[in-house]
């Protein structure tokens, strides 16, 4: 049986394509792909590649200048956050709450819009496995490109699971049976039509907006089109500790919002979506409140 695709990069001493994250002693990384007879350069000197080709995982190496770097395989996380960039990546904790609260498994048939620089899409693949299959929309052909070469020098080559599209979601999707979609763009309400056509009953949407007037847009726009359930939606945010003895803190820094995230399973064909039992506060949408899309789709 074959490894899956990219699980030998993962794996075993390192060889030559690899990427590596050195680490300083301030925790600073550096990323680079080893080749053999290359030389390795910092302001604190300089190492041949060759002394890690064939060394383990793990290994610390010394420059010229007798400062020590531990040599490990950049995690994902690390990756994406390296990666060149065409648009802004998604973030991992953004990214795991995805794979988490959208359900991605192995084998899942998945449509994402909005590629960027190719993060997510690697998150995905990485989920659902050769036997999945994740179609991305893109309609920048610079981004699609930037997040192509991103993708296949993570998994070392093409992925046998993902087909990538340059063009609109809604004037190009041709998918059915899908089992997740994620939108990743700037105005996912307009999407809705086409991605409800090609969800499975009990598949799962999942939107990733950057503003509580998109989130807003979103949520009543997904009501309104009557064959999801309630959404769901929130962010996260990450901060760090600062461990040291007896000093015990959070870090002064901390990673805040990114972007807010809803998710909504499809109904069956014909069926309504019940009645919600929480009623919006009186007032909450205003006398002059005419529905999400009463503005002709501009969003002001």
């Amino acid at each position: 049986m074959s490894e899956p695709t990219g699980a030998a990069r993962r794996r075993g001493p390192f060889k030559v394509g690899d990427q590596v994250q050195l680490t300083d002693p301030k925790g600073r990384h550096y990323t680079f792909t080893l080749e053999a007879g290359k030389n390795f350069h910092t302001h604190k000197g300089s190492f041949p590649h060759d002394e890690l080709i064939g060394a383990p995982e793990g290994s610390v190496v010394r420059t010229t200048g007798n400062v020590a770097y531990l040599a490990l395989r950049p995690l994902l996380p690390d990756y994406v956050l390296s990666m060149p960039r065409g648009a802004a990546v998604v973030y991992p904790k953004d990214a795991g709450q995805i794979l988490a609260f959208a359900d991605i498994f192995p084998g899942a048939r998945v449509v994402e819009a909005g590629v960027g620089s190719g993060s997510l899409s690697s998150f995905l693949l990485r989920a659902i496995g050769d036997q999945g299959m994740l179609h991305s929309y893109e309609r920048r052909e610079d981004f699609a490109e930037i997040a192509q070469q991103n993708v296949e020098r993570y998994f070392g080559g093409p992925h046998p699971a993902w087909q990538l599209t340059v063009g609109d979601l809604q004037d190009n999707l041709s998918d059915t049976d899908v089992d997740r979609v994620i939108l990743d763009m700037l105005a996912p309400w307009e999407c809705l039509e086409a991605v409800s056509k090609a969800l499975v009953p009990g598949g799962i949407l999942c939107c990733y907006v950057a503003t509580t007037t998109q989130l807003a847009r979103t949520v009543e726009s997904i009501r309104e089109i009557g064959c999801f359930n309630e959404p769901t939606s929130w962010e996260t945010m990450i901060r760090n500790w600062h461990i040291e003895g007896l000093a015990v803190r959070p870090d002064h820094r901390m990673i805040g919002h990114t972007g807010f995230l809803l998710t909504a399973r499809r109904l069956a064909d014909g069926v309504e979506p019940p009645m919600r039992r929480r009623r919006p506060a009186k007032g909450a949408y205003g006398d002059d409140y005419a529905g999400p899309n009463a503005d002709g789709g501009t969003g002001r």
